[in-house]
């Protein structure tokens, strides 16, 4: 019996993932956490085998708990549930330490077999590669990643990028730090260097500057 936690701001979350579960043997509903507030403690107290992590109102609290998630339950399996499905936040949910992403588009039937399954390991699923780096082979950032130093290297400040793509300074800092550290450099002007040196940033963009 794999025990199960859910991390969503809706009481309707919780009693749908309950109907799913009634229907999918193998699993025990131990705990609902209102996933807009730190969910480390219980993560820590109840040690589940798989969370499953509600997209939110906030995608800003859902990355934060999927990331709280895998550093207080590294052994268990972390399962984003998302109403959409486009790749930068795939990316971001992947880097934040998401195992697997589902759509609610899926019937709960279907969503209680894909949760047995990617517990038992029997499914795989390899993010496509992001269209950013497609040609760029030993590009290792993701999507998001890659949008956020294209805009560094271009002279904007955190506050400007998270305005730009609708995103806290936080979330902005937060990919700068996964991005210097994939990249091997130390600080922001190395990395825009790295971008400009491998023709990261956009040809009009890099005549401008």
């Amino acid at each position: 019996m794999k025990r199960l936690l859910l991390l969503a701001d809706h009481p309707l979350i919780m009693h749908a993932v309950r109907q799913v579960l009634r229907q999918t043997a193998g699993f025990q509903l131990v705990g609902w956490i209102d996933g807009r507030r730190c969910a480390s403690a219980r993560l820590l107290e109840l040690q589940p085998d798989v969370v499953v992590v509600d997209d939110m109102l906030s995608s800003d609290d859902a990355l934060a708990r999927l990331r709280e998630a895998a550093e207080c339950t590294p052994h268990a399996e972390c399962l984003l549930l998302t109403g959409h499905m486009d790749q930068a936040w795939v990316d971001d949910a992947f880097d934040a330490g998401a195992s697997a992403v589902v759509s609610k588009t899926v019937h709960p039937i279907a969503l209680g077999t894909l949760l047995r399954e990617i517990v038992a390991g029997s499914v795989v699923h390899r993010p496509r590669r992001p269209p950013g780096a497609s040609d760029k082979e030993d590009c290792p950032l993701t999507t998001r990643e890659l949008e956020i130093l294209r805009h560094a290297a271009q002279g904007r400040t955190n506050g400007q990028i998270a305005r730009e793509l609708w995103v806290t300074e936080q979330t902005v800092k937060f990919h700068l730090s996964n991005t210097y550290r994939k990249l091997g450099v130390a600080n922001r002007t190395e990395a825009s260097r790295y971008a400009h040196l491998n023709n990261l940033v956009p040809a009009d963009a890099q005549l401008a500057s």
